[in-house]
């Protein structure tokens, strides 16, 4: 009987569900959307690095009373502890009261973006302007990296092991860089080339400089840009090898529209899960099953690296939680993976209405209509994908549907118009079930992308809701 109630629990919440949206979101509900929006605002504007974000989680998780994995030495159901890869990727546990063997929840996210790196001898000198060669990182349209202004954010490391800090252009007195265009007039060439073409990746120079250095024999621009890093950063030309300096647009977050209902900014590729996926997990208060968030690195170029998902220092994340729980069985990390239970929390595209030719709208996500659920992602015939089962997916839409979270189902776009790939076959690999599971997005890749603070709050709604559950 009680089976029988719980199932007709879950219809009544689906039949509910086919209604959400905005139009079905009280005045005290839309405060709460509003609110949390805000939050995750203002965490973009402080994470627009992996290295960043890694940092703000950090932060946060100590204030909501995490611990560092490594300076406890036992671990009971209840406690809550992180570990952090190299500066660049994140893990996150809040232990449960069912043994670790018996599996976890988790929720995984990328924190890496789209983005132009400086190469490791990226300054020179041509017709008395300074500039810093690029080269770009992840998919991006290169065309729409030009004539924006761009910051620069990162780490420059020297020799005797000193760290420092670069970020030039996010505070309103400092300058910004940009990658030059070419003007309509004298564009008539570039016009007919392939858009791909337009913009070729070794003209997406950061100018960074145009006053030449008095007393100076040659390369007067150059050199005076030398000496302001050197009297500024204590850094000298050949340092620029051992950093890792990102350019990035130098823009706020913004609420997009009149109505406010939507967020405009750069890097919600995938931080628009990430954030989500975090607050959920540091608001738990209770969980059956130990509940973990994966900040990940690499996504955007095949999650490899030693801070990518491919590599095995989740694991030893893991296999601390295990030892510092007393459990040594040399099965005990296998047998937990197999058990255990993910959302891979990555983007999909909405659907544009000025695009409708690479969606197909049965199968497509909608702005303001709630996290969308992906069987599957993959190019074209499905390659890269790790499909879920369909056993899966039904227990993951039955918690969706028993919290009464808004939801929806899609593909990344038509067949074989093209396709994307996430962390879920990673994570498949290692025998987990995993579902993708994330926030549509408008200008996916772009400097300055868009998603509907409706479904953002969604996300965070589902992904808690999954973490609290058996």
């Amino acid at each position: 009987m009680a089976e029988d109630s719980e199932k007709k629990e879950i219809k009544e919440a689906s039949e509910k569900l086919k209604n959400y949206g905005w139009k079905n979101v009280t005045e005290k509900q839309t405060e709460e959307i509003m609110k949390y929006a805000e939050g995750y605002m203002e965490f973009l504007d402080m994470a627009k690095t992996e290295r960043e974000a890694v940092e703000v989680t950090r932060d946060m998780a100590v204030s909501c009373g995490f611990a560092d994995i490594d300076s406890v030495d036992s671990l009971h159901p209840g406690d809550r502890v992180f570990g952090v890869n190299r500066e660049k990727s994140v893990y996150l546990a809040v232990i449960g009261r069912e043994p670790l063997t018996e599996g976890f929840q988790a929720v995984g996210a990328h924190i890496d973006a789209p983005r132009l790196d400086l190469k490791q001898n990226p300054l020179y000198e041509d017709s008395g302007l300074a500039f810093l060669k690029t080269h770009y990182y992840g998919g991006i349209k290169k065309y729409q990296w030009t004539t924006i202004p761009l910051s620069l954010h990162g780490v420059v490391v020297l020799t005797d092991g000193t760290k420092i800090r670069i970020c030039i252009g996010e505070d309103p007195q400092d300058p910004v860089f940009l990658v030059t265009d070419l003007l309509p007039h004298l564009s008539a060439k570039q016009n007919v080339k392939k858009v791909a073409e337009g913009v070729p990746a070794e003209k997406l120079n950061l100018i960074v400089g145009s006053m030449p250095l008095e007393d100076a024999d040659s390369e007067n621009v150059r050199k005076r840009i030398l000496a302001i890093l050197k009297e500024k950063y204590g850094m000298e030309e050949e340092d620029f090898r051992s950093a890792e300096i990102e350019a990035v647009p130098a823009v706020k977050a913004r609420s997009l529209g009149l109505d406010r209902s939507m967020v405009a900014a750069y890097g919600q590729d995938d931080r628009v899960c990430a954030y989500p996926a975090l607050t959920a997990l540091l608001r738990l208060q209770d969980a059956p099953r130990t509940a973990v968030c994966i900040l990940t690195d690499k996504e955007e170029i095949g999650s490899v690296g030693n801070t990518g998902m491919e590599s095995r220092n989740f694991e030893l994340f893991l296999m601390k939680l295990l030892e510092k729980s007393g459990i040594t069985s040399p099965y005990a990390l296998q047998k937990m993976l197999s058990a255990s239970r993910a959302l891979s929390a990555d983007v999909t595209a909405a659907y544009d209405p000025n695009y409708p030719e690479v969606m197909e709208k049965n199968n497509a996500a909608y702005m303001g209509k709630g996290i969308s659920i992906k069987k599957y992602t993959g190019a074209r015939g499905k390659s890269g994908a790790s499909d879920a089962n369909a056993e899966y997916v039904a227990y993951v839409r039955g918690i969706f549907e028993k919290e009464g979270v808004a939801y929806q189902s899609s593909e990344l776009g038509k067949v074989d118009e093209g396709g994307g790939g996430t962390i879920a076959y990673i994570l498949a690999n290692r025998g987990m079930d995993v579902l993708d599971c994330g926030v549509p997005v408008h200008s996916m890749h772009s400097p300055y992308e868009s998603a509907s603070k409706y479904d953002i709050y969604a996300a965070f709604r589902a992904y808690k809701a999954f973490l609290e559950s058996m």
